[in-house]
């Protein structure tokens, strides 16, 4: 698979292709229970993940692919990855737990 940006520059592909089967794991594994613990019906609760699933694939591809510049990549300090990192495990806790609460709540 050979991805090109917006410049025609080749792009790796790994990370797009991670980031999407990322993005479908979690949309259909944890999507269905969601909509169906909500009281949703069988078409919501297939299509909403999936409309979810497209989304996240549109902007993955806008940022891992349409607008990244591999000539300007170098190595990430490790302070900042690991900031990063922290970041992103808060927020995923805090997701998980608003999710949680209106079930909670029933």
């Amino acid at each position: 698979m050979k991805l090109r940006n917006r410049r025609g520059t080749p792009v790796d592909p790994v990370p797009f292709l991670v980031v999407c089967a990322f993005a479908f794991m979690l949309s259909f594994s944890l999507g269905p229970g969601y909509c169906w613990a909500y009281g949703l019906g069988d078409a919501a609760a297939f299509g909403l993940p999936t409309a979810l699933f497209g989304v996240a694939v549109a902007g993955a591809y806008h940022r891992l692919v349409w607008a990244t510049r591999p000539s300007l990549l170098s190595e990430v300090p490790a302070e900042s990855r690991l900031l990063r990192l922290c970041y992103g495990v808060v927020a995923l806790f805090l997701l998980l737990g608003a999710l949680s609460v209106p079930l909670l709540l029933r």
